[in-house]
């Protein structure tokens, strides 16, 4: 549980994407595209459109770039954005 900031960040990897920030113990938790958790994730979060089955999904870049307009334009106008996670 807790609150925290989201901010912008570029790697070669992944391009401009979320940063998940001020995680305690942890560090680089992103936003990304990923289709398959299994496959693709190592404890980041990918958003997708569709849920197909446990730790799958479809259009998760679509999802994704949608995400992100919406981050960065708040982030943009020197707004600050929170992920909250509550049990």
């Amino acid at each position: 549980e807790g609150k925290y900031p989201l901010k912008k960040r570029f790697s070669k990897r992944f391009g401009w994407h979320v940063w998940i920030d001020l995680v305690p113990n942890r560090s680089l938790i992103l936003f990304h595209p990923a289709n398959d958790a299994l496959k693709e994730l190592n404890g980041c979060i990918a958003p997708v459109t569709s849920l197909q089955g446990e730790g799958k999904g479809i259009d998760s870049r679509k999802a994704f770039e949608r995400l992100k307009t919406i981050v960065y334009e708040y982030l943009q106008r020197g707004e600050q954005v929170f992920l909250h996670i509550k049990k």
